[in-house]
């Protein structure tokens, strides 16, 4: 998973009715506001205000050091990107702190800061202007505390940040300044005593007992530390982030007012009928109806009836009229879905209808005048059809006026896991399941798979893993077995690795997808367990030497 793939909802875990939650894999629990307000000004009046901002501080530095630890051991894709900067007003955002305005990076030497925030909305501010009113000093002790704690893990150096506005004392904005702590001068010296000494060096030891063995946890925890934790929408059915799907929709729209015939392919499962439908509901026909029918599903006598409709007594069994769906479609659109699968008969039916806008029922004599938009769709290479005279040219050339090709799920990739959360509110309330989100790690698994059964198939995995679930979240052992085969990909996005550093995030990368699971993850690495045991042992030791 990306940064800009994080979502709270495969972050964040919790039972539907209450009881426990967790983030990435830690319990934690809820606090409003006003009560987190009138808590610090329970500390501040019981231990004063200077030793308060010292406990807070220190207590936010811890909390941003966890919180980088967490993501470093859980999500090592999102940790690789977290030194460029892109992922601390992310996060900020994601715990609610407030919304960054702007942030800007240097190396933080030269006397230059090495970050440097300007937010609006901190909720310490906030709760100090409505209990106690404007302060006349900066009051955003936690927030400052969880950036050096960060910021401290990513840069592996201590950094403190000091906060120089503060909406708590009436500027119109809060600007945190961080540095490393040997690059700061005098500025730091009032603000040195909040932190009491607290720095990168001795903080990891406390970290490391604080995560170091999941499996003592309390019983009653387990299975719910088990589940860590404006789209624009494809005709309300289909929701996608991806530049070819919103360049498809654009052209989809600027050509759905005129009656030019278009064709629609794509791989099986793409969803081309939900194109066509999104084409009809805004276009100039969308009150008029818009019929289906499945060309390759009915033999060619049945077609014929179905598509122009017969007079009573035209064949065997024509006990009365009936009106064919062009006819049917008069004024409106019709879908010929499969459109390759097209007799030669038939595809000559076909283009004198689009040629003549006229019909003429099977056992009828009489010619009627028809005003339909004809949008066909297939699965196949209708050009190398055309060029093995298994498809008509002329008509070809009739039914592709406007092509939209509809690329395969594999290729756009920032749609899996939007299209997933889709299939999953859906699914929930047909099954009346309580089901709230995705697992990271089974995120990862549905964005590292190839889809060739596309949205089809991800809608079908969906429903299985809802049926199969047990608990707030979709887990990988809810997943179909071939998504375990799956586990990642190679990539040279981050530059050339040698062979044993891919074998290392390779094996690294089944283990947390299987849960830590090392029995499994070797049978699956096709490797003894001893062997397994012997890599990470050695994978450990160069940790500990780098």
């Amino acid at each position: 998973m990306k940064t800009s793939q994080l979502d709270l909802r495969e972050l964040l875990a919790f039972k539907p009715h209450g009881g426990t939650m967790s983030f990435l894999g830690r319990r934690m629990y809820l606090m409003d506001m006003s009560s987190h307000g009138l808590l610090r000004n329970e500390i501040i009046e019981t231990v004063g205000n200077d030793l308060s901002c010292t406990i807070i501080t220190r207590s936010g530095f811890i909390r941003g050091w966890l919180l980088a630890e967490q993501l470093k051991r859980q999500l090592p894709d999102v940790w690789a990107e977290a030194k460029q900067g892109v992922l601390g007003p992310m996060v900020c955002s994601m715990f609610g702190f407030g919304e960054v305005l702007s942030s800007h990076r240097t190396d933080g030497r030269h006397g230059e800061p090495l970050v440097e925030t300007y937010f609006i909305g901190s909720y310490e501010a906030e709760q100090q202007l409505k209990i106690n009113g404007q302060a006349d000093q900066v009051v955003c002790w936690e927030q400052v505390g969880f950036a050096s704690g960060y910021v401290s893990h990513v840069q592996q150096s201590t950094v403190y940040f000091i906060e120089s506005e503060c909406q708590g004392k009436g500027d119109c904005h809060c600007h945190l300044i961080g540095n490393y702590l040997e690059e700061w001068g005098d500025e730091l010296t009032p603000f040195l005593p909040f932190f009491n000494g607290i720095t990168a060096e001795n903080i990891q030891a406390e970290v490391d007992e604080i995560l170091k063995d999941e499996n003592h946890r309390p019983q009653y925890l387990k299975q719910e530390n088990n589940f860590p934790a404006d789209t624009p929408f494809f005709s309300n059915s289909y929701p996608t982030n991806s530049y070819p799907m919103q360049k498809l929709i654009n052209m989809a729209l600027n050509v759905a007012d005129v009656p030019t015939s278009i064709l629609v392919t794509g791989e099986s499962g793409v969803g081309k009928e939900k194109l066509v439908e999104f084409i009809h509901k805004h276009s100039n026909r969308s009150d008029k109806p818009l019929l289906a029918i499945n060309c390759g599903a009915l033999a060619e006598s049945l077609l014929d009836s179905e598509l122009f409709g017969h007079v009573k007594g035209a064949f065997t069994g024509a006990e009365s009229q009936k009106l064919g769906l062009i006819e049917s479609a008069d004024s409106g659109t019709l879908f010929l879905d499969e459109v390759a699968e097209l007799s030669p008969m038939m595809q000559t039916k076909l283009l004198r209808v689009i040629q003549e806008r006229q019909i003429r029922r099977v056992g009828d004599n009489s010619i009627k005048n028809v005003d339909v938009r004809i949008i066909s769709a297939t699965n196949k290479d209708l050009e190398e059809a055309v060029e093995k005279g298994e498809f008509r040219q002329d008509l070809y050339y009739r039914l592709n006026v406007i092509q939209l090709k509809i690329p395969p799920l594999r290729q756009r990739g920032e749609d899996i896991l939007p299209l997933a959360r889709h299939f999953l509110a859906d699914f929930n309330q047909k099954f009346a399941r309580g089901v709230t989100s995705f697992n990271y790690k089974t995120a990862d698994l549905l964005l590292n798979y190839d889809w060739p059964g596309n949205i089809r198939q991800l809608a079908n995995t969906i429903e299985r893993a809802v049926v199969l679930s047990s608990g707030p979240q979709i887990m990988p052992e809810d997943l179909p077995e071939e998504f375990h085969h799956n586990l990642s990909k190679p990539t040279v996005n981050n530059g050339i690795k040698p062979l044993n550093t891919i074998e290392k995030d390779y094996i690294i990368s089944v283990l947390e997808a299987l849960n830590n699971n090392k029995a499994l993850a070797a049978k699956k690495l096709g490797m003894s367990l001893a062997t397994l045991y012997r890599k990470l042992k050695e994978y450990h030791k160069q940790d500990l030497e780098d």
